[in-house]
Protein backbone atom coordinates (compact mmCIF):
# COMPACT_ATOMS: atom_id res chain seq x y z
CA UNK A 1 0.00 0.00 0.00
CA UNK A 2 1.51 4.04 -0.79
CA UNK A 3 1.01 6.42 1.91
CA UNK A 4 -2.66 6.70 2.81
CA UNK A 5 -4.62 4.72 0.49
CA UNK A 6 -7.21 2.75 2.17
CA UNK A 7 -7.87 -0.53 1.39
CA UNK A 8 -11.31 -2.18 0.67
CA UNK A 9 -12.97 -4.00 3.80
CA UNK A 10 -12.61 -7.49 2.55
CA UNK A 11 -9.34 -6.96 0.96
CA UNK A 12 -7.84 -5.77 3.84
CA UNK A 13 -9.62 -9.08 6.03
CA UNK A 14 -7.94 -11.48 3.61
CA UNK A 15 -4.39 -10.00 3.92
CA UNK A 16 -5.08 -9.95 7.41
CA UNK A 17 -5.85 -13.79 7.72
CA UNK A 18 -2.63 -14.34 5.71
CA UNK A 19 -0.41 -12.29 7.59
CA UNK A 20 -1.82 -13.96 10.58
CA UNK A 21 -1.62 -17.18 9.22
CA UNK A 22 2.12 -16.57 8.46
CA UNK A 23 3.33 -15.10 11.37
CA UNK A 24 6.03 -16.65 13.67
CA UNK A 25 4.54 -14.24 16.62
CA UNK A 26 1.36 -12.58 17.92
CA UNK A 27 1.26 -9.76 15.88
CA UNK A 28 -0.61 -6.37 17.27
CA UNK A 29 -3.69 -4.23 16.00
CA UNK A 30 -1.67 -1.53 16.03
CA UNK A 31 0.97 -3.72 13.57
CA UNK A 32 -1.87 -5.08 11.42
CA UNK A 33 -3.49 -1.03 11.09
CA UNK A 34 0.00 0.42 9.71
CA UNK A 35 0.16 -2.73 7.53
CA UNK A 36 -3.53 -1.85 5.49
CA UNK A 37 -3.45 1.96 6.43
CA UNK A 38 -6.50 1.78 9.24
CA UNK A 39 -6.88 2.20 12.72
CA UNK A 40 -6.39 -0.30 15.51
CA UNK A 41 -10.29 0.24 16.35
CA UNK A 42 -10.90 -0.88 12.50
CA UNK A 43 -8.55 -3.92 12.71
CA UNK A 44 -10.46 -5.16 15.80
CA UNK A 45 -13.89 -4.86 14.30
CA UNK A 46 -12.07 -6.52 11.24
CA UNK A 47 -10.88 -9.51 13.97
CA UNK A 48 -14.30 -9.91 14.98
CA UNK A 49 -15.56 -10.40 11.39
CA UNK A 50 -12.67 -12.73 11.02
CA UNK A 51 -14.17 -14.60 14.06
CA UNK A 52 -17.76 -14.86 12.85
CA UNK A 53 -16.33 -16.78 10.01
CA UNK A 54 -15.02 -19.26 11.98
CA UNK A 55 -11.31 -18.11 11.81
CA UNK A 56 -9.24 -19.56 14.31
CA UNK A 57 -7.91 -16.62 15.58
CA UNK A 58 -7.29 -15.58 19.49
CA UNK A 59 -6.20 -12.12 20.95
CA UNK A 60 -3.65 -12.53 23.97
CA UNK A 61 -2.00 -9.84 25.67
CA UNK A 62 0.48 -9.98 22.89
CA UNK A 63 -1.55 -9.45 20.03
CA UNK A 64 -3.21 -11.75 17.30
CA UNK A 65 -2.27 -15.32 16.89
CA UNK A 66 -3.84 -17.69 14.19
CA UNK A 67 -4.59 -21.22 16.04
CA UNK A 68 -3.09 -23.34 13.18
CA UNK A 69 -4.18 -27.03 13.71
CA UNK A 70 -1.64 -29.10 15.56
CA UNK A 71 0.91 -30.99 14.09
CA UNK A 72 3.07 -32.37 17.01
CA UNK A 73 2.63 -34.62 19.55
CA UNK A 74 -0.71 -34.38 21.25
CA UNK A 75 -0.43 -31.49 24.35
CA UNK A 76 -1.95 -32.08 27.88
CA UNK A 77 -4.14 -29.57 28.97
CA UNK A 78 -5.58 -29.18 32.66
CA UNK A 79 -7.39 -26.64 34.56
CA UNK A 80 -5.79 -24.93 37.87
CA UNK A 81 -7.95 -23.61 40.13
CA UNK A 82 -6.43 -20.85 42.48
CA UNK A 83 -6.37 -18.15 44.54
CA UNK A 84 -3.59 -15.46 45.63
CA UNK A 85 -3.29 -11.55 46.28
CA UNK A 86 -2.72 -9.79 43.30
CA UNK A 87 0.79 -9.03 44.20
CA UNK A 88 1.43 -12.75 43.81
CA UNK A 89 0.18 -13.07 40.02
CA UNK A 90 3.37 -12.63 38.63
CA UNK A 91 4.89 -15.45 40.90
CA UNK A 92 1.93 -17.56 39.64
CA UNK A 93 2.64 -16.98 36.24
CA UNK A 94 6.13 -17.50 36.44
CA UNK A 95 5.87 -20.89 38.67
CA UNK A 96 3.43 -22.13 35.80
CA UNK A 97 5.84 -21.35 33.06
CA UNK A 98 9.26 -22.33 34.89
CA UNK A 99 7.87 -25.68 34.47
CA UNK A 100 7.67 -25.54 30.96
CA UNK A 101 3.67 -24.71 30.90
CA UNK A 102 1.86 -22.59 28.58
CA UNK A 103 -0.85 -20.59 30.61
CA UNK A 104 -3.48 -20.52 28.11
CA UNK A 105 -6.58 -18.45 29.83
CA UNK A 106 -7.83 -17.28 33.27
CA UNK A 107 -11.29 -17.49 34.04
CA UNK A 108 -13.80 -16.57 36.78
CA UNK A 109 -17.45 -16.76 37.71
CA UNK A 110 -18.83 -13.78 37.93
CA UNK A 111 -21.96 -12.53 40.29
CA UNK A 112 -23.39 -11.23 37.64
CA UNK A 113 -22.19 -11.98 34.45
CA UNK A 114 -21.59 -15.40 34.88
CA UNK A 115 -18.28 -17.21 33.38
CA UNK A 116 -15.91 -14.79 31.94
CA UNK A 117 -12.56 -15.94 30.47
CA UNK A 118 -9.63 -14.01 28.59
CA UNK A 119 -6.45 -15.36 27.19
CA UNK A 120 -3.15 -15.14 28.75
CA UNK A 121 -0.97 -17.42 26.58
CA UNK A 122 2.14 -17.00 28.43
CA UNK A 123 5.23 -19.35 27.87
CA UNK A 124 8.40 -18.26 29.26
CA UNK A 125 9.36 -15.89 31.73
CA UNK A 126 9.73 -13.24 29.06
CA UNK A 127 6.12 -12.81 27.97
CA UNK A 128 5.12 -12.31 31.71
CA UNK A 129 7.10 -9.86 32.26
CA UNK A 130 5.70 -8.22 29.25
CA UNK A 131 1.94 -8.82 30.39
CA UNK A 132 2.66 -7.48 33.80
CA UNK A 133 3.99 -4.49 31.87
CA UNK A 134 0.54 -3.84 29.77
CA UNK A 135 -1.60 -4.99 32.83
CA UNK A 136 0.39 -2.38 34.64
CA UNK A 137 0.57 0.37 31.65
CA UNK A 138 -3.36 0.04 31.30
CA UNK A 139 -3.50 -0.02 35.28
CA UNK A 140 -6.46 -3.09 34.71
CA UNK A 141 -8.22 -4.83 36.98
CA UNK A 142 -7.07 -8.73 37.04
CA UNK A 143 -10.30 -10.87 36.47
CA UNK A 144 -9.59 -12.74 39.82
CA UNK A 145 -10.20 -9.40 41.65
CA UNK A 146 -13.82 -9.44 39.84
CA UNK A 147 -14.64 -13.41 41.10
CA UNK A 148 -16.18 -13.83 44.85
CA UNK A 149 -13.52 -14.69 46.53
CA UNK A 150 -10.79 -13.94 44.24
CA UNK A 151 -11.00 -17.50 43.13
CA UNK A 152 -9.90 -18.13 39.68
CA UNK A 153 -9.05 -21.18 37.11
CA UNK A 154 -6.62 -21.54 34.46
CA UNK A 155 -5.90 -23.26 32.40
CA UNK A 156 -2.36 -24.97 31.09
CA UNK A 157 -0.97 -26.47 29.02
CA UNK A 158 2.08 -29.43 29.04
CA UNK A 159 3.93 -31.36 26.75
CA UNK A 160 4.36 -34.30 29.86
CA UNK A 161 2.10 -34.96 33.00
CA UNK A 162 5.15 -34.57 35.09
CA UNK A 163 5.56 -30.55 34.32
CA UNK A 164 2.10 -30.10 35.22
CA UNK A 165 2.39 -32.62 38.44
CA UNK A 166 5.80 -30.30 39.60
CA UNK A 167 3.81 -26.95 39.14
CA UNK A 168 1.09 -27.80 41.11
CA UNK A 169 3.34 -28.72 43.92
CA UNK A 170 5.41 -25.36 43.42
CA UNK A 171 2.17 -23.49 43.66
CA UNK A 172 0.67 -25.43 46.76
CA UNK A 173 3.79 -24.65 48.39
CA UNK A 174 3.28 -20.89 47.67
CA UNK A 175 0.02 -21.19 49.10
CA UNK A 176 -1.66 -20.14 45.62
CA UNK A 177 -3.05 -23.71 44.38
CA UNK A 178 -6.59 -24.23 45.55
CA UNK A 179 -7.67 -28.10 46.55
Amino acid sequence: MTGTEKMPGEERRQLILETLQKADNPMTGKELGELTNVSRQVIVGDITLLKAKKEPILATSQGYIYMHASAGPEKIEKVLVCHHTPEQTEEELNILVDHGLTVKDVKIEHPVYGDLSASIMVANRLEVKEFMRRVNEANAVYLAKLAEGGIHLHTVIADEQHQIDNAEIALKKAGILVE
